[in-house]
């Protein structure tokens, strides 16, 4: 039952929404900009990609450490910690002036946002109370939805008026405001007695910052002299961090919560859902532009279809999730996101702008009704001195499947290519939408088996 007289700080929770607000729009208009930026340093669009891999490779490697500090220290240092670090190397990027360094500070960018992602919801947790937590993590969705939606646009209207450097410098007065609010509201709730290892952190590291850094060069085709030896290091690293872990009360990469049926379930609907809309957003340009022969414009109005249907959907099923069982608001979320992936398939020859946003608003409905209730029965399923474990796992889940996703559509573009006439036939697009509404059904499937979760738990 909700508490009618409950009410939120809502200077913190501003605080909180900005700076997650911040680090989604952030990915969303760095993408546009490469063109732009590669241009102006002289630089070839094959390096131009560092930009977006140094972000993320800090980003993998810092969460879960970071996520750990979150535990040991209480979320609100680490978030501070990392807001400021945003805030500071984002100006640092803004007065760049080559490609090497604006690579370079992008990882202390990387290294910020990681510290804001790793503990967003922990202080979610912490600021809304257990019967109420749907709406709170509703929001957080909310806000990333919105970010992701008008990242492209913000990045065209920002290019239009000015250079790229101010991208990177609009996220200042923003990370500056929501420090200020943040300082003096947020709760100091957390914080525990265990020591923080420095060799696991830079174990835990090492083994995600290798895993991606495979699967992101995998999907660019690098050879396998090159990748090998990185897998092995991922693969030691991790044989190295579970022995190091072994008995910890609260490991860095968090054993212990994943073997909870509900929060490992949880977990792995958050991966592959991620996955789904990982091969949809990365596949779809290449759909529109090359099969349906759509101009860029297009494409990006087209595509936000689906985002803005997600920032509707996502606080309603965060509500519902306050009454219903997660379990179920998921399950049929990513089914009808499974269908619209299978309706995208279907597309007829030459299809009108309806036709197109009707399956991508019925995809952004799924994953919208998804996205909530699974956020809440992951924080729900931890216990409270491990909601900064938990929300870096949340963080981390989304990462690995994005690009897990991004992956799948540079092995089918390989494989089908991208020019056809016929959109009914099976070129790489269709086969990542194909593949898409696959890994949406078995995300599905996962939700579904939470509630035989809920029932082991029981007893």
């Amino acid at each position: 039952m909700s508490n009618p007289s409950f009410s939120v700080d809502t200077k913190a929770l501003c605080a909180v929404l900005v700076a997650v607000g911040l680090g989604a729009l952030d990915t969303a208009i760095a993408n546009t900009a490469l063109p732009s930026i590669g241009v102006d340093l002289n630089a070839p669009p094959a390096a131009t990609i560092w930009i977006i891999n140094a972000y993320q490779l800090s980003i993998v490697a810092s969460l879960l450490p970071l996520a750990a500090l979150g535990d040991l220290w209480g979320p609100r240092r680490v978030f501070l910690g990392g807001l400021a670090v945003f805030t500071f190397f984002s100006l640092a990027c803004a007065l760049s002036d080559s490609l090497t360094m604006l690579a370079i500070l992008r990882c202390g960018q990387g290294l910020g946002a990681a510290g804001i992602m790793s503990v967003n919801l922990a202080l979610i947790k912490l600021l809304f109370p257990k019967e109420l937590l749907g709406r709170g993590v509703g929001l957080n969705a909310l806000v990333v939805g919105i970010s992701f939606a008008l990242g492209p646009t913000v990045a065209s209207l920002v290019l239009l008026m000015g250079p790229w450097q101010w991208l990177f410098a609009i996220n200042v007065p923003l990370g500056i405001l929501a420090f200020c609010f943040a300082m003096p509201t947020l709760p100091k709730g957390g914080g525990q007695n265990h020591i923080f290892d420095p060799w696991t952190a830079l174990l835990t590291g090492l083994t995600f910052g290798c895993f991606i850094y495979v699967l992101s060069a995998a999907s660019q085709r690098v050879d396998l002299y090159t990748l090998l030896p990185i897998a092995a290091i991922s693969l030691v690293t991790l044989w190295g961090l579970l022995l190091r872990q072994a008995g910890h009360p609260a490991p860095m990469l968090p054993v212990d919560l994943l073997k909870r049926p509900m929060f490992a379930l949880s977990t792995i609907t958050s991966i592959t859902s991620f996955a789904a809309q990982g091969l949809a957003f990365v596949s779809l340009p290449f759909y529109f532009e090359h099969t349906l022969n759509r101009n860029p414009v297009e494409t990006g109005f087209l595509i936000t279809a689906w985002p803005v249907v997600v920032a509707i959907a996502a606080p309603i099923a965060g509500r519902l999730s306050d009454k219903y069982p997660p379990a179920i608001l998921g399950g049929i979320g990513l089914s009808i996101m499974s269908l619209g992936f299978v309706t995208l398939v279907y597309l007829p020859p030459n299809p009108s702008a309806t036709q197109i946003v009707w399956r991508l608003a019925l995809c952004g409905i799924g994953f919208g009704g998804f996205q909530s209730p699974n956020l809440k029965a992951i924080l729900s399923s931890a216990p409270a001195h491990r909601s900064g474990g938990a929300s870096g796992v949340v963080a981390m889940g989304r990462l690995i499947g994005q690009t897990i996703g991004a992956a799948l559509v540079a092995l089918c573009l390989g494989l089908a290519g991208t020019n056809t006439s016929d959109s009914s036939n099976s070129n790489g697009p269709v086969l990542a939408m194909i593949l898409g509404a696959v890994f949406s059904a078995l995300a599905a499937c996962a939700s579904f088996a939470r509630l035989w979760a809920i029932k082991e738990e029981d007893h």
